[in-house]
């Protein structure tokens, strides 16, 4: 009897034991400021790779798809943030499902369900090549995590990330403009209209216009009366007007190293060679949240708000586009002052050179991208944040020496000079899209985020 008292206890013991180091293993429940930001970063380094070589994957279709993934990232996680709020509410149709009162969620396994479904279903055109990416750092980052919960809690967090992306790209299906227009981003069924100094394909491969109906896309933040640009100078050839001045201001820059370094350091025009000029941001927010080691819930609230920051940026910028159908300044200069001028920017991969960016040049996307992004990284890293952008540090085929810089709104600054030092835009094109993007990202700083505003 003795010795079996005595072997029911050392089992008891041994169980204990094991059950005990068992639960060392395991993460309890914790708030999602109390991870670090690296699967977040994970999925945002992979966006940009994609965004390189998606079909129809040009600025504002990409902004709009990373504004809608950030957004269910965001919503998923909501609850375990401790400082931050949902917006929902903001977005009229739009329904986040809840997750059951009284249980527990492991956070980071929620972020990667709904960043891994998001991101599936807004690139399912992609090559298998790159299809094959999204499930293997989605099926990585699951492995490596179902080390951190229990198994009921990882699957019942697994399954909400899932839900909640469901949810917010059913939202997205019902913007009827917006929804999978990187199908047809290059409609035959526009034509410019014609006349003085409207916009007209350009030489040398003369594309047709690029998402010429944008600007019915859906908005998140912004106002019809956001979407109109102010009106841009009056058309002239005449030597003295100012239209003409601006045009001969394009023309004049020498094509000197500093120039050529500053307008492909920003350029991101061509597609297959890097990321367009909207992710070019959150390329500079992922370095932002590296070096200043943010945790998860600050990483997430960050690609949110710029996320809708840019995509807002996008339709307003585009709307005015095809408003004004301003020409670009190849098409003034070749005419005007000089027929054997071409633009500084060249396509590396289809061997081009002197190309310009197939739609109207009033106002500037680049400009407006980078004011959105000012103000809103200002607004969560600090107005005096200075840092070295290293985007671009191991190109070969353009300079992409980094560049340092202040602000944020110095580097806004120098993206939309970047475009008069190419030749693509006139000076009034960057000043009405650093304008309209102050605005645009003031608007979406405006939104209660947190929960003490």
């Amino acid at each position: 009897m003795k010795n079996s008292i005595t072997r029911q206890l050392l089992l008891f013991l041994l169980f204990t034991l094991v059950a005990c180091n068992r639960n060392q293993e395991i993460t309890p429940q914790k708030s999602l400021n109390e991870y670090d930001a690296g699967i977040l970063l994970n999925w945002g380094v992979l966006f940009l790779d994609l965004d390189q070589y998606a079909p129809g994957y040009r600025p504002p279709v990409a902004a709009r798809a990373l504004a809608y993934i950030a957004l269910a990232g965001y919503e998923a996680v909501i609850t375990g943030m401790q400082d931050y709020q949902s917006v929902a509410p903001n977005f009229a149709g739009l329904t986040i499902p809840k997750p059951e009162a009284g249980q527990t969620y492991h956070w980071p396994t929620v972020l990667n369900a709904t960043y891994w479904v998001m991101m599936k279903k807004f690139f399912p055109h992609v090559a298998d090549i790159h299809k094959a990416k999204i499930d293997a750092l989605g099926n990585k980052t699951a492995q490596e995590l179902k080390n951190q919960a229990e198994k009921d809690v990882f699957e019942r967090s697994q399954s909400y990330g899932e839900k909640v992306a469901d949810a917010v790209f059913e939202y997205s299906k019902t913007d009827k403009n917006g929804h999978e227009a990187y199908l047809n981003a290059q409609p035959v069924s526009y034509l410019p209209p014609v006349g003085p100094g409207k916009w007209q394909p350009t030489t040398p491969d003369f594309s047709r216009a690029l998402l010429p109906y944008w600007g019915l896309t859906r908005t998140f933040v912004i106002s019809p009366e956001d979407k109109v640009a102010r009106a841009p100078l009056a058309y002239s050839s005449v030597v003295n007007s100012q239209f003409f001045a601006q045009a001969l201001e394009v023309c004049s820059y020498p094509d000197s190293y500093e120039n050529r370094w500053i307008g492909e350091f920003w350029s991101d025009d061509i597609f297959g060679q890097t990321f367009e000029p909207a992710a070019r941001w959150l390329a500079i927010a992922n370095q932002v949240i590296r070096s200043e080691k943010a945790g998860l819930e600050k990483a997430v609230y960050t690609y949110a708000k710029l996320a809708i920051a840019l995509s807002d940026g996008a339709v307003a910028c585009w709307n005015s586009k095809y408003l004004y159908n301003v020409e670009r300044p190849v098409s003034f200069i070749n005419r005007a002052i000089n027929a054997k001028w071409r633009t500084l920017l060249d396509n590396t991969v289809l061997k081009v050179k002197s190309v310009t960016p197939p739609f109207p040049a009033y106002p500037s996307g680049h400009s407006t991208f980078g004011a959105v992004a000012a103000e809103v990284l200002s607004g969560i890293y600090g107005y005096d944040y200075a840092m070295t952008d290293k985007c671009h540090e191991v190109r070969l085929e353009f300079n992409g020496k980094p560049r340092s810089f202040n602000n944020f709104y110095e580097m806004a600054q120098e993206n939309a000079i970047s475009r008069i030092l190419l030749g693509v835009h006139y000076r009034m094109d960057c000043d009405e899209g650093l304008r309209m993007g102050y605005n645009i990202g003031r608007k979406v700083n405006a939104l209660k985020w947190t929960k003490k505003a």
